[in-house]
């Protein structure tokens, strides 16, 4: 598959990436970082594999739909967590990663 047809989900898997990158930093900078662990830790995965996803389907492998049904279900658990906070970075970061896993989701079965 052509990296055109690749392209909505590559920038919503780097936007993606960015929101959560954004997030796990300004979550160090809260108060109570004990309480931000779990997202941190989600925040800092699920980037990690946006950061893959995009990568690959860059290259046009045929591997993609794999990785973004792994990248679809990272973001989601990173959504529902960033979502229980009300911190305006966490709101964000949800938003980022509900839009990148539709666009995964529907990559996943297009492919």
């Amino acid at each position: 598959m052509s990296y055109q047809k690749f392209r909505e989900c590559i920038d919503a898997c780097v936007a993606c990436a960015v929101a959560c990158n954004y997030c796990a930093t300004s979550c160090l900078q809260e108060e109570d970082v004990k309480m931000m662990a779990k997202c941190i830790q989600l925040d800092l995965e699920c980037a990690a594999i946006c950061r893959a996803a995009a990568e690959v389907m860059s290259l046009g492998s045929g591997y993609s739909a794999h990785l973004c049904r792994v990248c679809a279900d990272v973001c989601n658990a990173c959504a529902e967590e960033c979502g229980k906070h009300h911190m305006e970075h966490c709101q964000a970061c949800a938003e980022a990663c509900r839009k990148c896993a539709e666009v995964c989701e529907q990559m996943a079965t297009a492919v």
